[in-house]
């Protein structure tokens, strides 16, 4: 289980994936914590079961696409020397991410900026517009207090929930552009169930970053980039735009764009879903 360290005074919903049976067993420690929390922070507290109690468990996802194959391109510059799984600029699942009382509908924030940018529609065999299930906003890492900051953006929402069907083929979303080979995605992060794609050859943050929570990674993708990462990382794993990676885990799945570094607004219309 995952756990976060908040600044002293911030209270927000933490999103971690926990069992059934570990609640049941951690239940007399909990009421112990639950007695220094106030009322409105044990309400506001969100925590995503797998099952319900009680009910039948669901059948076992097969993450293994078939039909698949994954390749590797050099990286331009440095590689990054960090470690990918607690760097939060690699996993969105370091500071992790709030529910948000914000519009589950597309907005407009403007002029169509970029004509090449990633369309998040392209994540779906059919290329649909999803229903959007909750709007977050992701927490922002405090290194000088090494814990978790507030979670405030100039925009309503910077992480998006998308509903899917369990076992889902989930897919890289269309863009314009091309890094070498027809490819347009490098993957900077791959976890068991989390991704991170870089349009550039660049092991850094330059550009469009694309993180996707939720998605069972393809056991094959996955270890081709834990192959890349091992031997130093100067090659990673590279996408096409539409190529499958993985399978929805639940009914969810949380999406986050970043440009240049900064957090943006998912639902735009004109940026991410041109045309919708």
């Amino acid at each position: 289980m995952r756990t976060f360290q908040l600044c002293s005074g911030r209270a927000a919903r933490l999103i971690v994936p926990v069992l059934v049976m570990a609640l049941a067993l951690a239940g007399a420690a909990a009421a112990q914590t639950d007695d220094t929390q106030t009322d409105a922070a044990r309400a506001k507290r969100r925590i995503f079961l797998p099952v319900a109690a009680g009910n039948p468990l669901p059948p076992p996802l097969n993450c293994d696409l078939p039909n698949t194959s994954y390749t590797s391109l050099s990286i331009a510059g440095e590689p990054l020397s960090v470690n990918p799984d607690t760097h939060p600029n690699l996993n969105l699942g370091v500071c992790g991410y709030a529910e948000v009382d914000a519009p589950l509908r597309l907005v407009e924030l403007g002029p169509v900026h970029d004509p090449r940018a990633p369309q998040l529609p392209g994540m779906f065999g059919d290329r649909r517009t999803p229903a959007f299930t909750n709007a977050y906003q992701r927490y922002r890492w405090d290194a000088n207090r090494n814990c978790l900051n507030d979670y405030s953006s100039q925009w309503e929402a910077t992480v998006l929930g998308m509903g899917v069907t369990r076992g889902e083929t989930i897919y890289t979303p269309d863009s314009g552009y091309d890094i070498g080979g027809d490819y347009e995605y490098l993957v900077l992060y791959a976890g068991e169930t989390d991704l991170t794609l870089h349009i550039g050859r660049e092991d850094e943050f330059f550009g469009y970053v694309i993180h996707i929570d939720g998605v069972c990674t393809d056991p094959d993708l996955l270890a081709l980039y834990r192959q890349n990462h091992a031997a130093g990382r100067g090659s990673l794993p590279a996408l096409r735009g539409h190529q499958a990676f993985g399978v929805a885990v639940g009914s969810e799945i949380q999406v986050a764009v970043r440009d240049t570094g900064s957090f943006m607004d998912p639902r735009s219309r004109n940026d991410w879903w041109q045309g919708r």
